[in-house]
């Protein structure tokens, strides 16, 4: 089985961020899955594998973070479509919050032209002039301090905000209602933190309160506790270790997904299940991308 991972589906391309999905992309992405391989729930996918009974070439989609476009955009087309998905829902930010990485983009997006002073977010002057210098500098913000421990990254995130003459947008992630509703769709709904931290970063009690507090947050939401856990940021080893799969396990979960590259087998560790994101834009080379994967078993 291959799973993939998705984060938003805009309607249009954003000029920060233009490599990535668009509702029309995303829209014959799900119908090629439809009309070529498997689409399949990740509960009843894990269940059929443990059985030793997965369908060929089983596909699951998984979104993370928790996004409105996920509600707004994506789940209509995959309804189109015919194909399930599971939303892994970071609950800290629903109801009007913003991720840290947002802010920085959104900040960044809106700084008037000039050169900025950047020692509070770890960098010197910084100067923006254009559109490609945004980005530029987005990124490396968002680099420079992806691995710092929250409240100190948030800090910086919103240091940015100083420079910003205009209110950054506070209705990029989903409702506790718009979550309610994707259950309410039939689609899989999954933990990913309170606040998407990187576990790694955080002392043993606090990653097993975040790994715990998600799944009691998302069963009062939609009326039954998650099966399913989605790794922050989800690289084995800089961001999660063994003690944090043992959490997991002890917190009650089916199964967990990190986003290690392959595909999932017989004997994959069920802790750490890979998925990994398509990112060809044409019809044929994403296909033959998705087909190519199912030879590589983790």
């Amino acid at each position: 089985m291959v799973v993939l991972i998705y984060h938003r589906v805009h309607p249009a391309i954003d000029p920060m961020a233009p490599n990535e999905v668009t509702a029309e992309v995303f829209e014959w992405q799900m119908n090629l899955l439809r009309d070529f391989l498997t689409p399949i729930d990740l509960v009843e996918a894990i269940a059929l594998r443990d059985q030793g009974n997965l369908p060929q070439h089983a596909v699951a989609v998984t979104f993370d973070d928790g996004y409105a476009d996920n509600f707004d955009v994506a789940l209509p087309i995959l309804q189109r479509a015919g194909v399930p998905a599971t939303f892994f829902v970071t609950t800290g930010f629903l109801d009007g919050g913003r991720m840290w990485n947002d802010t920085v983009t959104e900040a960044v997006r809106h700084l008037p032209e000039g050169t900025f002073d950047l020692r509070d977010v770890g960098l010197g002057p910084r100067t923006v002039t254009d559109l490609r210098s945004r980005r530029e500098l987005s990124r490396e913000i968002i680099k420079s301090i992806k691995h710092l421990a929250p409240d100190d990254r948030q800090a910086k995130a919103d240091a940015l905000g100083a420079f910003c003459r205009e209110t950054l947008p506070r209705n990029l992630m989903m409702t506790r209602g718009q979550v309610r509703g994707l259950a309410a769709a039939g689609m899989t709904v999954g933990a990913h933190t309170l606040t998407h931290p990187i576990l790694k970063a955080l002392p043993a009690a606090e990653a097993r309160c975040e790994i715990e507090g998600g799944r009691r947050e998302l069963g009062a939401i939609i009326g039954n506790e998650p099966q399913l856990f989605a790794y922050p940021n989800g690289r084995p080893g800089s961001d999660y270790g063994p003690d944090h799969c043992a959490m997991v396990q002890a917190a009650g979960y089916l199964a967990a997904f990190s986003t290690i590259r392959g595909a999932v087998g017989p004997r994959t560790d069920q802790w750490q299940l890979p998925r990994f994101t398509p990112w060809d834009r044409t019809r044929w080379r994403f296909l033959a991308r998705l087909l190519l994967e199912y030879g590589n078993v983790a």
